[in-house]
């Protein structure tokens, strides 16, 4: 999975319609452009890629006042909406994901039901335990063999799994102890949109 494509429907999806700059400085305001693909380019690239495949709609709206072409306002379609619950759900519960797709997902996590995100986060914790399991049985030398320094690949896993899994504990007992607002509970963006949208 694609982080910049997470980021780029959720981001929409905040405004309602929205144009490519609006998402490039809701991204920019979460630092999205350190921490994974979400560059100016490939956040053009996105908004145009899923209009053509029917996830967006693009709004062609008067140009400036100063000049220049129409601005292209988006949309999220039907299909947009699902594909963007999808990703949000795969980010949270899939422990393989790479770490930008986790960090959208946690970015996004806010726009489910409580009870839905903390259902999808303890399977990321079932996940974990069960790659972690994975890895003693399949990754341990046996007697008499050196792995040598191969050795610590198993050990990063390891930790990889259980820092993993505290994490993923921690933010559960914070959404049950009912940390921020929800989808289901109110505005969940209310005074976080940097763009004003």
């Amino acid at each position: 999975m694609s982080a910049i494509r997470l980021l780029t429907l959720g981001a929409v999806r905040q405004h309602g319609r929205a144009h490519g700059y609006q998402v490039r400085s809701d991204l920019e305001f979460w630092g999205a452009h350190e921490w994974s693909n979400a560059k100016p380019g490939s956040i053009y690239h996105a908004l145009k890629s899923m209009a053509a495949q029917g996830l967006l709609i693009a709004h062609d709206i008067a140009p400036s006042e100063a000049g220049g072409p129409p601005r292209t306002e988006y949309e999220l379609t039907g299909e947009g909406e699902r594909e963007y619950f999808r990703l949000l759900r795969e980010s949270l519960s899939s422990h393989d994901q790479k770490v930008d797709v986790l960090t959208a997902g946690v970015g996004f996590l806010v726009d489910l039901p409580r009870a839905e995100a903390i259902a999808l986060l303890k399977r990321r914790v079932e996940s974990l335990r069960a790659w972690r399991e994975e890895i003693r049985q399949h990754w341990t030398p046996g007697e008499g063999e050196d792995w040598g320094h191969i050795g610590e690949i198993r050990g990063m896993w390891i930790h990889t799994a259980e820092s993993g899994e505290q994490w993923a504990l921690g933010l559960i007992g914070r959404l049950e102890g009912g940390a921020y607002v929800m989808a289901d509970e109110g505005d969940p963006w209310e005074g976080l949109n940097p763009s004003g949208g």
